[in-house]
This record gives C-alpha cells, structure tokens and sequence, in this order.
C-alpha cells in the first residue's frame, strides 16, 4: 500500500483545482461517491494534477503525454492547459468520440491507435522517445497517491463506513482510495469490480500472471491491459472481486440516471451495479468513478 503521508500530502497539491465531490445517501445503508461531478466528469485529474504538480519546472514545461482509453486522457489535456504547458494522448482508435472531442477542446492533440498498436506501444514503453514528460495513467505513484485524495475524503464524508467498492482498470484508483482509507480505518473491506465483458483481474489474479482477453464490455474505463506491478497492488490491496453482468451494467446506468439524476458512464455505473450482489448491512461506498458516456448510448439504455 502507499504510504498515508504521501497521499495527504499529494492532496494538499491538488485540492486548490480539484472539487470536494459529494456523498449521497441511497437504500441499504449505500452511499454514492460523485466523481461523476468532479471536474472533467471523472476522478482521473487527481491523480494528473498530483503528478504534474510533483514534476521538476523543467519536465513539466517539456509538456505531458499519456495513454488512454479516454478519462486519463481527457484529465492530462485539463491539466496541461491549466499549466499552461502542451499535452499529446496516445488513445484507442475506439475511444468513444465525447472523450476524443474533450481532448482536443482542451487544446490538446489525441493520437488513436488501435488497440494492438497501442498496448505495444506501452510494453516497449515508446514514451520513453517521445519529447514531452509521460504520466503514467494507473502506475505512476504521484498518480496513485493523488486518487487516494478521494479515500481521505470519504472516510470523512461517511464516518460509520465499513466498504468501498470500486471499479478497476489499470488500478490506480483502487490502490490510491485503498491505501488511504485502510490507514485510517483498517478494518474496512474494499471490493474491486469489473465487468464480465472484461474480468481481466480476477482472472489474472487467479492464473498468476498475464491472460488473453479481448474487451467486450461498454465500461470503456476498465479496459487497462495487464500491468505485473498493478498486480502485485492490487493483491495487497483489493480484499475481493465482484463481477457484473454487461445486462446489470445497463440497467445500473439507467437506475442512476432516472432514479437518482446521477449520469453515470459504464465504468461509473460498475460499483453502484456490483452492490445488489453484496450482502446488505455494513456501510458501502459505491465510487461512481466517472459520468462521460457517449449521449447516443445513454440515449439506447435509457430507451431499453
């Protein structure tokens, strides 16, 4: 787990530019984390902010670049304008077009490739002949230390929590809130999720090493390729899995969208869907981690 001081003291690095998101309370004792609402749409410009924050003056005015699936992306182009430095994202040909639109509203330039270019671009880590400074999206530790902004928070926004359910990608998100709120509180549980259309950790975790999958998921967000470090994290981290159905992920967007005003996007909706297979009592967090969803799907599951 990450160190408790780094993380505090990476929050105070981002909280001037980031927003206090909000815990609503739902039925059977679950509360919903909003990163929806956080600036961007998701949780991802804590992590960004915290490690561009963290550069040296002179690698950050080199400019950023990342690798994304679209929200990382989209939180690096924030940052780099709020910086006032340059920023490239290498991001999947198939990135939903919202997430590509934002990049380049943000001033910076999107690099789609497809997905096997992509994942070997990030195995031979070719940033590494590229002029900006890369930001890791889910294994720097400035990155993980600045989602784990969102632990501190929540331990304090539900004072009786007892687990925090979360989706997970590359697993950033989920080491960074783990470390935090289990050194605060030990004793909470926190569930990873992901979706059957992409269950590339527990299977992972499982077999001991890397599988071969192919995402067929609409939560874009957990389609993070395989990292061996993130594995050993994670192990440390995550206290079990909880896997849902492509189905209940439809129908968990629609819930929160009707039900609650909430948009929530497929990898947002994945711990808010994961709860009803949870068993009902001790205090949950569910980390609605992001609400970019493109508007002709929402408009599809709503029409479901």
């Amino acid at each position: 787990m990450l160190d408790l001081e780094r993380i505090r003291a990476a929050a105070v690095l981002v909280t001037p530019h980031i927003r206090r998101t909000p815990v609503v309370a739902a039925p059977d004792g679950l509360y919903l984390k909003l990163e929806c609402l956080q600036v961007t749409g998701a949780y991802k410009v804590r992590g960004f902010f915290a490690a561009a924050l963290a550069l040296p003056p002179e690698r950050r005015a080199r400019g950023l670049l990342t690798v994304s699936s679209g929200n990382a992306a989209v939180a690096c182009a924030h940052v780099a304008r709020e910086l006032g430095v340059p920023c490239r994202a290498v991001m999947l040909d198939t990135a939903p077009a919202p997430k590509v639109a934002g990049v380049r509203s943000l001033g910076a330039t999107p690099v789609l490739l497809p997905r096997q270019h992509l994942l070997e671009w990030m195995a031979t880590a070719a940033w590494e002949r590229e002029p900006e400074t890369f930001i890791h999206p889910f294994r720097d530790e400035e990155v993980i230390a600045g989602h784990g902004s969102l632990g501190l928070e929540l331990v304090e926004q539900a004072p009786d929590l007892a687990r925090v359910v979360v989706p997970v990608g590359g697993g950033g998100l989920a080491v960074g809130v783990a470390s935090a709120v289990k050194a605060l509180r030990p004793g909470i549980e926190v569930i990873g999720v992901q979706a059957t259309g992409y269950p590339l950790w527990p299977r992972a975790l499982a077999a001991g090493g890397p599988i071969a999958l192919t995402p067929a998921t609409i939560a874009d967000g957990i389609t993070a390729p395989y990292d061996p470090a993130m594995a050993e994290r994670l192990r440390d981290t995550v206290d079990r899995w909880v896997l849902v159905s492509e189905e209940r992920l439809r129908a968990a967007i629609a819930a929160l969208a009707i039900g609650y005003k909430i948009v929530a996007e497929g990898a947002g909706a994945l711990a808010f869907a994961a709860h009803e297979q949870l068993t009902t009592g001790p205090a949950t967090a569910a980390i609605v981690s992001g609400g970019n969803i493109a508007p002709r799907l929402l408009a599809a599951i709503l029409a479901e």
